[in-house]
């Protein structure tokens, strides 16, 4: 009969073969993700061009809007299209329901995140502004979804699964989000000739409105 030691691994053997587990799962995760950002590259088409064209000529604000993990995304990409010269903010869905739609304007545009395309908020929002003949820019994983079917244009976000082990947290498709919420601000950078000196009267602040400012002196 084997002994116990030859039949069961020691706390360290374990923990040896969970690291080298973890690390792999590691590796996976930015082998997915980067695939998943650059599989984005052969989507800005002609839906993308005309999303571009219609925040640039936008008069009022670009509202952004999400739930849960892609809500956090909308607030990073509203807060990276403030900073470079687009008028963005960031309305929660959920408060949208409880009275925050009526900052909405006629002049506005709205960019709405859900990686399912079917978060009943975003969708229930959604549907309040295209009733209000606002129009929606989708940015989800499902062409077919209840939120794309709502939206005017529709950015297609697809990722062929998540990073995680378990295909279930949302990982790369948020990652994939952040990433065409940043080719989106990259682009209207150039459409507006914004400069070294236009960001600096925006970011006066921090190491990098320093650096800036020296920069400019």
């Amino acid at each position: 009969m084997p002994n116990r030691a030859s039949v069961h691994r020691t706390a360290d053997e374990l923990s040896r073969d969970l690291v080298a587990r973890g690390l792999q799962a590691a590796r996976d995760a930015i082998e997915t993700e980067a695939a998943a950002v650059s599989a984005l590259a052969d989507r800005l088409d002609g839906v993308f061009l005309d999303v571009l064209i219609a925040v640039a000529r936008c008069e009022g604000h670009l509202v952004v809007t999400g739930l849960g993990k892609s809500g956090l995304v909308g607030r990073k990409i509203a807060a990276t299209l403030a900073s470079t010269g687009t008028p963005a903010t960031f309305i929660h869905s959920g408060d949208a329901l409880h009275g925050d739609s009526g900052a909405v304007t006629s002049r506005d545009l709205v960019l709405a995140l859900s990686a399912s395309g079917e978060t009943a908020e975003v969708c229930a929002f959604a549907r309040m502004l295209r009733d209000r003949h606002i129009p929606v820019i989708a940015m989800t994983g499902r062409e077919e979804s209840t939120l794309a079917q709502l939206a005017t244009y529709t950015l297609d976000t697809m990722v062929l699964r998540e990073a995680d082990p378990l295909n279930l947290a949302p990982t790369a498709s948020t990652t994939a989000s952040l990433a065409m919420g940043d080719a989106l601000a990259c682009a209207l950078v150039v459409l507006r000739e914004f400069s070294h000196h236009d960001f600096a009267r925006f970011h006066p602040s921090g190491a990098l409105g320093k650096r800036l400012s020296e920069d400019q002196a």
